[in-house]
């Protein structure tokens, strides 16, 4: 049997049945300046890929950079203005790590023309959204090699994001 007890970097008091607990675990920049877009789709909808050029991972636990060209975010734009995301990309940490990052979440608008404004500021350099305007959110899941980090595949990840003129920023907090 394994024994998981001194595998996590978290400190009591953890989740209860009553009471889950969510920690911060970092914060990510990402820039994609590119996008590429597949419309309309033969079923419906359309694919956006927006392939990560760069950025940063900063926490409490955690400290590095995006692997440029590792992978991106394929959004799948559905009939209904909801984009499904599947992200998935690679992180180097300081200590030489990597770190494979897997999204799958939705991004959709809290008012009637959010997505559009959204479409117009990320793909054509429109007026910035109010983040309170939109909904992105993530599960997140990691893989990495055995070791310091492997903490990272022995939780459940949330992510809570903001649409930037150049990318995303990205809050990712474990249930603990």
């Amino acid at each position: 049997m394994t024994d998981f007890s001194d595998t996590t970097p978290f400190a009591a008091p953890f989740s209860t049945i009553d009471n889950p607990r969510l920690e911060l675990v970092m914060e990510v920049r990402l820039a994609f300046p590119e996008v590429y877009t597949m419309a309309p789709l033969p079923g419906g909808g359309m694919r956006t890929a927006v392939l990560v050029q760069g950025g940063t991972f900063e926490g409490p636990l955690l400290r590095g950079k995006a692997v440029p060209g590792s992978g991106g975010d394929y959004a799948y734009w559905r009939a209904d203005d909801v984009a499904a995301l599947d992200a998935r990309y690679l992180l180097e940490e300081e200590d030489g790590t990597a770190i494979m990052l897997q999204n799958r979440g939705f991004l959709w608008g809290r008012k009637p023309d959010t997505m559009v404004r959204l479409r117009e500021w990320a793909f054509k350099g429109g007026e910035p959204v109010p983040h309170e305007d939109y909904y992105l959110r993530s599960q997140t899941t990691f893989e990495c090699a055995a070791g310091k980090h492997d903490w990272l595949t022995k939780h459940v990840f949330l992510g809570v994001g903001e649409r930037r003129a150049d990318g995303n920023l990205l809050r990712y907090y474990a249930l603990v």
